[in-house]
């Protein structure tokens, strides 16, 4: 069987590349972060297939497609810092650790201490992960360059948007029954403007669901 150095180079060769994309920060950070040591023991060996991969609790870590291909939406800068909403195990923060000054992460309870736990153990030493709702983010370390938001959205809270430095960029899949659209919203000059960027799906996260308005 393939080692998972061998396997992580297949999966940039095979899932990342073909998906155009080709930025350097994006390949060689995918090509360095090992994978298998962010998702939970009993699935190391699935770590690099190519589809989401069930965490448990509804949450998922996103195909390397996926999160790839958001990164290479966002247009990430060295000097960014970074708000990851919903990191998991604490995989999509490695990445963008190895792309840009700081990142914040936020994780439900529980799972974030086992997550900051992960990336010490991996030498990540310019990210923290913070415990917390993730709909809230994490204001007090903000205003953010970029914000990520690993899993589905019906709609995303004011609360975070107001988390964003003008000019800043923000990722979400929106989710509308079985369907999945990646958007990237730009704030200038205090407005936020949505674009679609490509189809994807994960399952929708707690605090992202729409109000229903009910009418009489």
């Amino acid at each position: 069987m393939a080692s998972f150095s061998d396997r992580r180079t297949m999966m940039v060769d095979t899932q990342v590349r073909p998906s155009d994309v080709t930025k350097f920060p994006i390949i060689d950070a995918m090509l360095s972060v090992p994978r298998e040591n962010y998702v939970p023991a009993d699935q190391r060996e699935a770590a690099y297939v190519g589809e989401n991969m069930e965490l448990g609790g509804g949450r998922v870590l996103l195909e390397a497609r996926t999160l790839a291909k958001i990164l290479d939406a966002l247009a990430l800068e060295t000097e960014d810092v970074v708000l990851d909403l919903g990191c998991g195990l604490g995989y999509s923060t490695a990445v963008l650790a190895h792309m840009v000054h700081a990142v914040v992460a936020v994780e439900d309870e529980g799972r974030a201490d086992e997550a900051q736990a992960v990336l010490s153990e991996n030498g990540v030493d310019n990210a923290a992960v913070i415990s917390g709702a993730l709909s809230e983010g994490c204001a007090k370390e903000g205003p953010y360059d970029a914000i990520l938001i690993q899993g589905g959205v019906e709609a995303v809270p004011e609360a975070l948007t107001n988390q964003l430095k003008d000019g800043g960029r923000i990722a979400a899949i929106f989710i509308d029954g079985a369907l999945g659209r990646v958007m990237i919203g730009h704030l200038n000059s205090g407005r936020l403007s949505w674009r679609f960027s490509f189809n994807a799906a994960a399952p929708v996260l707690d605090g992202f669901v729409k109000e229903t308005e009910f009418a009489l």
